[in-house]
């Protein structure tokens, strides 16, 4: 059968071969199987001897650049960390501009100068708005010329310091740094480890890990400059180098350097001062205008021409500051009273002092007047009357007669702090500087200074030692003499007579009560100077004599207190303490004292139109040689010796020590009207009666000399006679 229906199309395969290929896969297939034979030439083996090394060159090169930067990517990721964790730890700007640890003194003369520092001075806090522009731009100039377009960094100035510490024959890293504003920053934080006193032996060893150049220091140096510049801006990051770099004399930032060289605060620096300030950062011990002036003006000068070739400063500044450097104050330029501030800040407690956490002000009884003469006077006397090369050295201490020192010098090397004392420290054999304590409880006891005593041969047994037979220093005997001839020629066997008549252990108790805290010594040499004392302590014994026969307790603090405070923690107002001997006594010793200088041994410390009492003192072998006299208004005793006890050649007493005591004193007394001593004033020399001490003890009749006693009345020699009852029976204190 046929089928019925419309008709069907014919069925016919598909076409699968074509004439005419699709236009888009054409281009398509061909460039693919173009590149297949690029794949096989870079693969292909170098042909040829020279094909082999530029093969391995490429090879190698091809390595690198792999490597590298896959290297760069995951430095670039580790770095970013690492500033992003040191940004996010590092303290606000306000807690990074004070790192003190501890705190600060700053020491006051009589007239509230500063003249002294002790500890780490930090000023006021400054901003780069609030500071001196001169400085500012100084600091730039000298210290980072591109600081202000550099991120932390400077490979430019990296790589000059590594050659030039390669020229110098050093290793890359040593010497020369390179290092930005922003990196010293980063040092002066100490990367952000704080001081922990537990961890450090000081905050010197603290400091020295700060310091430390190693590599792995420097890597870590340079991610927390970056540190700081991400968090910080340019001019923040300078004010806290502004307030934390060190300029030398424990000044901490430039506002206490400003106060410490100019005594003017940061803001007012001019150009010449802002120059020197930025010119001791390299090196604050060497470029310090108080180690040397003249080196640090120079490189002053340096620093303003840096400034004038940054744009800083015109052609005619530049010039002009150069032609006037700038000059220390007049506290930086004396430099006086260091061993005075050392004696001062231990003699206090150590918590206000020494190892206080707060900032101190300690206002004190110097006089710089005549700190600076007493100064003078050794340096003129060593520099004309010393030998040159002699190790001899010297201390002075200058004081009213109510304990305040007014001066102290503890030795010839006046510049120091810290240094050995020998006004304070020193204890030494006084030698005749003594006898006035023997003569002052002769006095008190009714002794008086127109007593005649025979010098004669003399020996006394010691128990435990035997027979003792002091000499005088001339050897000589002079019979019949007053105690005031026996003092002011400061002959021996007559002192050690009035000492053991009075009885050693009066002398002593005198001694101790006016100030000589020593060990004195027991037997009969005590009356010569045996015993050891201090400078200080000695001269302040005299001044009790000058006062009129009253302890006092040598002081030089006035008043303390904590910066920012009104009231102070503490006041001191005077040194006089207790009666030792009646003013009587005291006036008859001053005049015996008196005639040391007019006609004794002390005649070198003489001076016209001024009156002087003083003693000499000697000791064994001339190993120490003393001279400890008064005005009215002050008490000054001067020391010399060596340190080793060698002895002086040709010194005594009367010598050298009085005439530097008359240099200084001439110094003094220059601006005073001279006053009169307190002394008794008799019309003639004594005349000997007959009536004498001699080796079997004191005679009678001692007291009859018409109705007078050096120049006391009968009834005050009626009142000291009671009162010397009285003593004995209740004591020697009054």
């Amino acid at each position: 059968m046929s089928p019925s229906g419309p008709k069907r199309p014919k069925l016919v395969a598909d076409k699968r071969h074509s004439t005419k290929k699709p236009a888009a896969k054409k281009p398509v297939r061909r460039k693919a199987r173009k590149s297949a034979p690029k794949r096989t030439r870079r693969t292909q083996r170098p042909k040829g001897i020279l094909g082999w090394p530029i093969f391995l060159i490429g090879w190698v090169v091809r390595l690198i650049w792999r490597l590298t930067w896959k290297a760069a990517v995951v430095v670039a990721l580790i770095v970013g960390l690492a500033v992003f964790y040191f940004a996010s730890t590092i303290p606000e700007l306000n807690a990074l501009l004070d790192g003190r640890a501890k705190g600060s003194v700053t020491i006051l003369d009589r007239y509230g100068a500063v003249y002294a520092w002790r500890g780490d001075q930090r000023g006021r806090t400054i901003t780069t708005q609030t500071v001196s522009p001169d400085l500012k731009n100084a600091v730039v100039a000298s210290e980072d010329k591109r600081f202000y377009g550099h991120i932390g960094l400077s490979p430019r100035g990296i790589a000059s310091a590594v050659r030039i510490n390669l020229s110098e024959g050093r290793g890359p890293l040593s010497g020369h740094g390179g290092s930005t504003l922003t990196q010293q920053v980063a040092k002066l934080l100490c990367l952000g480890v704080p001081y922990d006193p537990d961890q450090w032996k000081n905050e010197a060893a603290y400091e020295a890990d700060c310091r430390q150049g190693s590599l792995r220091r420097k890597i870590k140096e340079a991610i927390y400059a970056l540190a700081l510049e991400a968090k910080f801006s340019k001019d923040e990051i300078l004010t806290i180098y502004l307030n934390r770099a060190y300029l030398g004399a424990g000044s901490h930032g430039f506002d206490a350097a400003a106060q410490r060289y100019f005594a003017i605060p940061a803001s007012d620096l001019n150009p010449a001062q802002a120059a020197m300030l930025a010119g001791m950062l390299p090196k604050p011990s060497i470029y310090a205008p108080t180690a040397n002036l003249k080196r640090s003006q120079d490189r002053a000068a340096t620093v303003l021409r840096l400034m004038n070739e940054q744009g800083y400063l015109s052609d005619a500044e530049t010039a002009k500051y150069q032609a006037a450097p700038a000059t220390l104050s007049r506290a930086a330029k004396a430099q006086a009273g260091g061993y005075f501030a050392d004696w001062i800040m231990g003699d206090l407690p150590a918590f206000l002092t020494r190892k206080t956490t707060e900032d101190v002000i300690i206002k004190t009884t110097l006089d710089p007047r005549i700190q600076t003469a007493a100064e003078d006077a050794m340096a003129e006397i060593f520099a004309t009357k010393v030998s040159s090369g002699s190790k001899a050295e010297a201390a002075i201490v200058v004081m009213s007669s109510d304990g305040a020192v007014r001066g102290m010098v503890g030795g010839r090397e006046t510049k120091v702090t810290g240094a050995f004392n020998r006004a304070t420290q020193a204890k030494r054999q006084t030698g005749s500087a003594f006898k006035p304590f023997v003569y002052a409880a002769a006095l008190d006891m009714g002794y008086r200074w127109d007593d005649f005593i025979l010098d004669e041969p003399y020996c006394v047994n010691v128990p435990g030692s035997g027979e003792w037979c002091p000499k005088n220093y001339t050897r000589k005997h002079y019979g019949n003499v007053s105690l005031t001839e026996a003092l002011a020629r400061s002959l021996n066997i007559p002192a050690v007579k009035v000492a053991e008549d009075v009885g050693l252990e009066a002398v002593r108790s005198v001694a101790s009560m006016f100030g000589i805290e020593s060990d004195l010594a027991a037997g009969p040499a005590l009356a010569l100077g045996a015993s050891e004392s201090t400078l200080l302590e000695t001269t302040g014994a005299f001044a009790g004599i000058l006062n009129g026969g009253s302890a006092v307790i040598p002081y030089g603090l006035t008043e303390l207190s904590l910066v920012g405070e009104n009231d102070p923690l503490m006041t001191q107002s005077g040194g006089i303490g207790e009666r030792v001997i009646s003013q009587q006594a005291a006036q008859q010793l001053v005049y015996m004292m008196s005639r040391v200088v007019e006609a004794g041994t002390g005649g070198r410390a003489k001076i016209d139109g001024l009156e002087i009492a003083g003693k000499t003192g000697t000791t064994n072998s001339s190993r120490d040689a003393w001279f400890i006299g008064f005005t009215a208004e002050y008490v000054m005793g001067v020391w010399m010796g060596y340190d080793d006890n060698t002895p002086l050649k040709g010194v005594t007493g009367g010598g050298l020590p009085a005439e530097m005591w008359h240099e200084a004193m001439v110094r003094i007394q220059s601006e005073l009207v001279p006053s009169p001593l307190p002394m008794i004033r008799p019309g003639s020399a004594p005349r000997f009666d007959g009536d004498v001490m001699t080796s079997d003890g004191r005679n009678g009749g001692l007291f009859q000399d018409n109705g007078r006693q050096g120049g006391q009345t009968v009834q005050e020699a009626v009142e000291d006679a009671f009162i010397g009852v009285l003593r004995s029976i209740f004591g020697q204190k009054n």
